[in-house]
This record gives C-alpha cells, structure tokens and sequence, in this order.
C-alpha cells in the first residue's frame, strides 16, 4: 500500500487552501495529487483583516472562526480525494497547518495560534490528523518557524555546491543548503502579503496578475530606504515574522502621502527582492543556486528583481526539479505528519533556535 499522507496550509495570503498527498513509499516524497482549493470570500476577508496588527475579536469569535476554518479545511481536504480518486482509507493522516492568528514566538510568553480545530478536521474526512505543528519548537525556546528546511535538505540539496531554497509566500523565507556544513533558515521579511494587500486596495484584485501593477510604476528610492530601515530586517537569524508585523498600516507610516500607487507596488516588489538577496548575501555568500516556490513564482517582475538582486546567482523554479512550486508546502505538512506519526523530530535547531529536535504535533485519532 503507498504510504500516502495529505498535507493542508493556508499561508499569510490566505490565498487559498493548498491540499497536497504525497506518497512517501521507499522513503522518498512523490507529489501524487495537488490542488489550490479557495476560500469562502467573506472568510477570507475575515482572515486577512484579523491578520493585521491591532485587530481585535471576542473570545466566541474566535472559538466559532476555528470551527468555520477547521470545515473549510475538511471540505478542501473532501474535495482533493474526490478529484484526485483517492479513497480516505488509503491516506494514513493530515498534516494540517491551519491559518495563523497571530505569531509572536518571543517576549516572556511566546506563542504562535493557528485556526483550524483539528477534532473537526478528524470528524469530518475519517482521516487521522496531525495538527498544531508549531507550538511544541516555540515551547523548546524556537521560533516555530520556517518547518520546512529538513524537506529541503532532503530534496534539494547538492554535494557540489551551496544552494538556498526561496519560498516566496505571504512571507519570505529562506533554506540556506550549504554543501558542507549544516542547514539554517529564517524569515526575510514581506512578499505577496503586502503587494496583495497594496493591489486589492487599489485595484480590488486579491493579487498582482504577472506583476502588471508593479511593472507600471517604478521604485521609489525614497520610499524603499524608509521600509528598509525597520529594525527586523538586520536582526540575526533565528527569526520569524507575520502579517501583524508587515501590513498595510506599516507601509502607510512611512509614506509620504503623494506616491503614485503603482509607484508603492513597484517599491514594494522591489522590497522583497532586496531583503531577500541582502539576507541571502550576508548568511551564505557563495549560493549558487537559488531554487524557489510559492506564489511569487508567477510573478515575474518578483522573479527579474530577484535576479538582478543576485547577478551571481542562478535564480530558478522547483519546477526545473520536478517540484510543483505551488503546493512544495503542502508536502512539507504531509511529511510533517509522517515525522511524528513516525515519533521523529520535526524542527531543525539550526533553523528555529530551539533548545534541541522535537517531535511536533498533536495526534487526533480518525
């Protein structure tokens, strides 16, 4: 039988629900089916709008936004076996990331608070779920974040030269694979959340379609240096950071007030290619190779800022590896779930800064 586990995120953009079942027979990770199902409309607007730093929400609220997430996960994770063929019976468990609320794995009470109840999620597919992956690292002393490096290393990593893998989400992170040596990872700073944010106030599109908006306007110098100058940008690793940090009020404090909008697009696009190549520049300065995923994939103003960022290095698609780069997340949380199925630890030290490797998770029997 495959040993088939199905992964669900939903990421800062909360773009959609990414379902992912990936077979993991022999040991190696095998996309068998992938699919980016969306969200309700007005609960995604409540999922953005709860993201930002300041919003506010009564306990109820919240206790009825966890069911309403954790029904939305179960309906996407239905729907990924319906059209993938797959019966529920042959899937051995979910790996559910959920919708973060908030993440704030520092001060003297870190925490990180994902929606999603995962009792909900177990009742509703028949499937085993494994849910509630961050919060055992931030408890060891971590960040709770980036999770994913330990699947980079295994997939993407190469004996002959370093390499990083780029994921352009709501957030950028990166995996720095060095050739010789021991795998890190933390988060950049910004990507789509904030151009997403920018376009859908000014355009009512949830997204810059081929970087259209960005590529009409140019990069204000000003501006950028004004963004640049917070303080997180040039904290050491490890770090992590979300949308209650990166949003729209933290750009409109430091305009002007007299920007061009498609000038703002433009410097923001310009800000995350920036901070990913300084980041870049400053941990691992002989990369090679720059190997991405996520959404910003698509965009190409993204991908040829990027590239000028890094006129050294080969900027390029987990497709040119046989990874689909829109669901290589939501393989990491089937391969997180099989970890502590498994009983094995799921976080990297080197990369979340916690006080050793644990096995992550909580298990909620079909």
């Amino acid at each position: 039988m495959p040993d088939l586990f199905l992964g669900l995120i939903s990421g800062t953009s909360a773009d959609g629900i990414d379902a992912a079942l990936v077979d993991f027979d022999g040991g190696h990770a095998r996309l068998v089916f992938g699919r980016t199902y969306p969200w309700d409309p007005a609960l995604r607007g409540q999922l953005v709008a709860l993201g930002q730093q300041g919003a506010s929400l009564s306990l109820d609220a919240i206790a009825e936004l966890d069911v309403r997430v954790a029904r939305a996960f179960a309906e996407a994770a239905n729907l990924a076996l319906a059209d993938s063929g797959i019966p529920a019976a042959s899937v051995r468990a979910i790996g559910s990331h959920g919708q973060t609320l908030r993440h704030r794995p520092w001060g003297p009470y870190p925490f990180t608070l994902q929606l999603g109840d995962p009792s909900t999620l177990a009742e509703r597919t028949g499937i085993t779920v494994v849910a509630d992956l961050r919060r055992r690292d931030v408890a060891a002393g971590g960040h709770g974040a980036p999770l994913l490096p330990g699947l980079h290393a295994a997939l993407l990593s190469a004996p002959d030269e370093d390499r990083a893998v780029l994921n352009l989400g709501g957030i950028a992170n990166l995996t720095l694979l060095p050739a010789r040596g021991r795998v890190r990872g933390f988060d950049t700073g910004p990507a789509n959340a904030l151009m997403d944010a920018w376009c859908l106030r000014h355009l009512a599109e949830d997204f810059d379609r081929g970087g259209a908006f960005a590529a009409s306007g140019r990069v204000d110098e000003e501006l950028l240096a004004r963004l640049l100058d917070d303080p997180w940008f040039t904290a050491p690793p490890p770090k992590s950071t979300g949308r209650d940090h990166f949003h729209l009020g933290w750009v409109e404090a430091r305009l002007r007030g007299d920007e061009a909008a498609a000038d703002v697009q433009a410097t923001l696009n310009a800000l995350t290619a920036r901070t990913v190549a300084s980041a870049l520049l400053a941990t691992q300065p002989d990369t090679r190779r720059v190997i991405a995923c996520g959404g910003g994939v698509h965009n190409p103003q993204l991908m040829a800022a990027l590239a000028a960022s890094l006129p050294d290095t080969r900027v390029e698609s987990t497709a040119a590896h046989g990874l689909d780069p829109d669901h290589v997340e939501a393989m990491g949380f089937a391969w997180l779930a099989r970890q502590t199925l498994l009983g094995l630890p799921g976080n990297l030290p080197s990369v979340t800064g916690a006080a050793g490797p644990r096995v992550l998770g909580g298990i909620y029997p079909a």
